[in-house]
């Protein structure tokens, strides 16, 4: 498990780093500071790769039980995923969250920090580069908004929804086959509103901030996603993949549904009774 100390070393050097490497390059890389990894739109930055390198380097020296698991290192090496299977403790590194918004300029990124121990998510950071502030969630101690200077903020889910409808985020686009996009295109006009972010850490701040009923997503990446499905918990969410199975950071295919509520969830999981993983 993490102690208060190490809890504290992942989000100091998280917000050095992010002052280092990411925020010098905002708005500031040239062409050939950016490339394709599996297709035109999954950028990745020297920003990344930096910042993905000084986070591993420290938290192997002050955390050094702790195995690692980097969005990027996966990128290069698809072993590393083998990691997430480990009954010991996981640090799980999204260095940029959001990369296409950081790479075109756009302010919506941030860094998405987990640590996972026997299988089970126990830590989650949701840092937001630009104002440097923060969500983070222990298991079973909640989920608290935090900034230097202020009172933290412990994060509570109202259990009615924004709208009658249902207000979601989730982009058709994640979803590989083609037929199977289709049909989440044609799903989006039964809700009042869905959007997307293209940047989960800003989307799952966005729902824990009481505005969106529930989200989607087939890619179930664990440096996307095992943070903010654990603050989400934590302030009271649910969290399911739509077989009804208990979500784990070690889960590589099938469909996150995260609800506000117990009712939400069971209606999107029929709405999406059509989904099968690939």
């Amino acid at each position: 498990m993490l102690s208060p100390e190490q809890k504290l070393v992942i989000i100091e050097t998280v917000r050095e780093v992010s002052k280092q490497e990411i925020l010098p390059r905002f708005r500031a890389l040239s062409e050939d500071l950016i490339d394709t990894k599996s297709g035109f739109d999954d950028l990745v930055t020297i920003a990344d790769v930096a910042a993905e390198k000084a986070m591993t380097e420290r938290f192997r020296k002050q955390i050094p039980a702790a195995l690692i698991v980097g969005e990027e290192a996966v990128a290069d090496n698809q072993a590393v995923l083998d990691s997430l299977d480990s009954e010991s403790l996981v640090i799980i590194i999204d260095p940029i969250d959001g990369t296409w918004n950081y790479a075109n300029g756009v302010s919506n990124f941030g860094v998405l920090i987990a640590a996972a121990y026997q299988g089970e998510t126990v830590f989650g950071l949701l840092y937001d580069v630009i104002n440097d502030d923060w969500i983070e969630a222990s298991k079973g101690e909640g989920a608290w908004y935090v900034k230097s200077g202020l009172t933290s903020r412990r994060l509570k889910l109202s259990q009615a929804p924004a709208d009658q409808k249902l207000v979601g985020i989730y982009s058709p686009f994640l979803f590989k086959d083609m037929a199977q996009r289709q049909q989440a295109a044609m799903t989006q006009v039964n809700y009042a509103r869905v959007i997307s972010m293209r940047c989960s850490c800003h989307e799952y701040r966005t729902m824990l901030g009481n505005s969106i009923d529930f989200f989607i997503s087939p890619k179930p990446n664990s440096w996307d996603h095992a943070a903010g499905i654990l603050a989400f918990q934590e302030a009271g969410g649910v969290v399911a993949m739509q077989d009804g199975s208990e979500y784990r950071p070690s889960i590589r295919t099938g469909m996150i549904i995260a609800a506000r509520n117990l009712d939400v969830l069971r209606q999107i999981q029929q709405d999406f009774s059509w989904y099968q993983p690939l």
